[in-house]
């Protein structure tokens, strides 16, 4: 039994070799697999270089004769180079200044002196008055670029550069001349005739190559004084007119589409003092001339119903230097001044009101007002219909009741669009009329065409250029 147990099975004879054989077998699989990965790595790297080679080469291929072609193509089409940016005066309008004959310039300034007894001619200026607009417009235009920085327009010296032609006539200082009740010197014809200069100005344009090119639709004329140029206005009213109002201009001559309504040149000093009422203790200002024709005969009319109420200072008074530093303190001193019609529609004074921070009470059915495309004046003014403002009482009771609040936020407005009405101010009214007028320029471009292609015209109707203006009732802003 201890035998049986003691008795082992006996080993093969290659028992002992085989796991040196599967250890020899392992080891020659994984050189194999090892040989196999770094053949594919080398495989894979020398055709991703070759690839990435030939694509490179491939694509600079096509860029380039991409390239050429385009290159060919705008050489066809002859476009040497791409074009530079435009500088900022390239995108202006381009206006051209007449040199106009002395006579119609710095003669008249010359002859006004002389009607006043001048003898030194060297000495004379542009006298200070109501329309000297038109001397601020030839200033502007008289200066170097350099001094004209921020205006709308550029001014050119070849003509065939410009897209507007400005004549620079002194047309409403050409009306005052003569002193009142003094246009003549005994014996002799009168000293200046305003009608004899209006009919050579006309003479003189049509006899230019540029004027009659385009019928003077490009043209643009300062006739600010409501009586300027009437003798010749049908003559020139293609032209862009600078008028104060269409009160003394028909409908055809004259419109909101074609022309520019500019301010008058403020005659009271501009108020420098902070906004504020306690400083003000007039309610209601007045001073000018009580006695007008058309329109302006409303004046008299509410002399009499204001000339006697509390707080109300009304003055009849005409154009002097003592008048004018009156009427200065009257309207820094008051809350509202008033501004009836003249014998137009407009008048100086309520320019006058606005650089005074005076709020403005206007009392005109047809008035037209300049920049009204940025100035909306209901936030500067107060407007009143001619009938409802001689109801007794009815202008005293409507501004008593006008809240400090209120009238502080009319002044502020003012303040803000003060330097519209201020043509010595660099950015004031002359780059606000140059904007205006620079804005006609599509309209005027599509008349000129328009008339060119013109075969019949019917003189007796109206001019698609023309807008009847202020078609609709006067609402009482309050």
């Amino acid at each position: 039994m201890s035998e049986r147990l003691k008795i082992r099975t006996p080993k093969s004879p290659n028992s002992s070799k085989l796991p040196r054989i599967m250890a020899r077998k392992s080891s020659l699989l994984k050189q194999t697999l090892i040989f196999s990965a770094c053949t594919i790595l080398i495989i894979y790297a020398f055709f991703n270089t070759f690839l990435s080679s030939s694509t490179a080469a491939a694509t600079t291929g096509i860029s380039s004769t991409t390239s050429s072609l385009f290159a060919e193509q705008i050489s066809r089409e002859n476009f040497q180079e791409f074009p530079e940016k435009a500088t900022e005066n390239e995108k202006k309008v381009r206006v051209f200044m007449y040199d106009l004959p002395k006579k119609f310039t710095t003669g008249i300034i010359e002859n006004h002196a002389l009607a006043r007894g001048s003898s030194d001619l060297s000495k004379v200026s542009y006298p200070g008055h109501q329309h000297m607009g038109e001397w601020y417009m030839y200033l502007d235009l008289s200066r170097p670029d350099l001094d004209r920085v921020g205006s709308p327009v550029v001014k050119v010296n070849d003509p065939e550069e410009a897209d507007l032609f400005y004549v620079p006539v002194f047309s409403s200082l050409s009306l005052i001349v003569n002193p009142a009740r003094a246009g003549t010197v005994p014996g002799s014809d009168p000293v200046y005739s305003d009608e004899k200069m209006q009919e050579e100005l006309v003479e003189w344009l049509e006899e230019q190559e540029y004027w009659r090119r385009n019928n003077g639709r490009d043209h643009v004329v300062f006739a600010g004084d409501p009586n300027a140029l009437y003798r010749v206005l049908d003559r020139v009213k293609n032209a862009v007119l600078l008028l104060s109002d269409f009160g003394r201009v028909r409908s055809d001559q004259g419109s909101l589409i074609k022309d520019v309504i500019v301010p008058y040149s403020h005659r009271i000093n501009v108020y420098n003092g902070d906004i504020g009422v306690e400083e003000r203790k007039t309610l209601l200002f007045f001073m000018g001339n009580r006695y007008r024709k058309d329109g302006g005969k409303i004046r008299d009319l509410l002399f009499q119903m204001l000339e006697k109420e509390e707080d109300v200072v009304i003055r009849h008074g005409t154009q002097s230097r003592e008048n004018r530093r009156t009427a200065t303190r009257g309207m820094h001193t008051a809350k509202f001044c008033l501004n009836p019609a003249g014998d137009t529609p407009s008048a100086c004074r309520l320019f006058d009101s606005i650089v005074s921070l005076c709020v403005p009470l206007i009392v005109s059915d047809s008035i037209e007002l300049p920049f009204e495309d940025v100035i909306d004046y209901r936030k500067i003014a107060i407007f009143v219909d001619t009938e409802s403002s001689l109801k007794p009482g009815y202008l005293v009771r409507m501004l008593r009741a006008v809240s400090t609040e209120k009238i502080l936020e009319y002044q502020k407005q003012m303040r803000e669009v003060k330097r519209y009405f201020v043509y010595s101010d660099s950015n004031g009214t002359v780059n606000e009329i140059w904007r205006e007028v620079a804005q006609k320029l599509p309209l005027i471009q599509l008349m000129i065409n328009r008339d060119k292609r013109l075969v019949k015209k019917d003189s007796t109707e109206p001019d698609c250029s023309c807008l009847c203006t202020n078609q609709s009732a006067l609402i009482t802003s309050l």
